[in-house]
């Protein structure tokens, strides 16, 4: 254990840190900025929230007694009318959330051939870049559709971009350097979108409540089995998710260029 007391660590970087059960008393975090955190189990109390931003996964999330979550599912619900559709329970209701996301993703894709080509290549406040963005979106393809369901050992893309806090794992290609063309991803995207159009085309019920055969293979996601329905909603979550940030930060470029 390290302590720091009446230590002076503004602008420190702590990066590949395991800060698990650390405590934090009469401490500044103003204007901290955390990407890639588990805050599983964090605990605030006495604290001032003002000002802030959160992009994230939240659930059971309680202020001062409430649980937001809840509230915040219902207003996101609400501003965008199509997200309940990336919950569906029936085969047909999987076919009908990925019509969804290639009519939003064509629109979103639409915007960003206005802009600037060098302005894809363009991170805002160190998020993704648009090309960087589809780049992931073919990785998570690859992984929980070519290779959990479809039992692909190895279905990689040089151009596939996994998340940045993930391991380096030996044969998954990692090339944030990488400057492809617009175009060149998109096909690549085509591509993919249309290995998931198959599989949910052919999806039954009985399809959906089974479970996919463990890959005997290093990658990811590991090698054991998963529920089809839980790897189906893996990659709707991604798609909605990614696109709602695509479309964030497109919206700022687009008012500079």
């Amino acid at each position: 254990m390290v302590e720091f007391i009446d230590a002076d660590l503004k602008d420190s970087r702590f990066e590949h840190v395991d800060l698990r059960g650390t405590r934090f008393r009469d401490s500044d975090l103003s204007h901290a900025r955390f990407r890639g955190v588990a805050l599983n189990g964090a605990v605030l109390s006495g604290v001032e929230l003002v000002d802030v931003t959160i992009y994230g996964e939240i659930a059971n999330l309680t202020i001062n007694g409430v649980d937001v979550g809840p509230l915040i599912d219902a207003e996101l619900d609400r501003r965008h009318p199509d997200r309940a559709k990336m919950r569906p329970t029936t085969a047909a209701g999987f076919r009908e959330a990925w019509d969804t996301v290639e009519r939003l993703w064509a629109g979103t894709v639409d915007r960003a051939r206005h802009l600037d080509p060098a302005l894809l290549h363009e991170s805002v406040d160190g998020e993704w870049s648009f090309v960087e963005t589809l780049r992931h979106l073919v990785f998570a393809t690859d992984a929980w559709v070519s290779r959990a369901i479809l039992g692909d050992p190895a279905p990689w893309d040089p151009l596939g971009l996994p998340w940045d806090e993930m391991p380096d794992t030996p044969g998954i290609p990692r090339n944030r350097e990488a400057r492809p063309a617009l175009d060149t991803v998109l096909a690549l995207r085509r591509d993919r979108m249309s290995t998931v159009r198959e599989v949910v085309d052919g999806l039954t019920d009985e399809a959906l409540d089974g479970h996919t055969r463990p890959v005997d293979a290093p990658g990811w996601p590991p090698a054991r089995s998963f529920p089809v329905r839980d790897c189906l909603l893996v990659v709707l979550n991604e798609e909605w998710e990614h696109r709602l940030y695509a479309e964030r930060d497109l919206a700022r470029l687009l008012a500079r260029d």
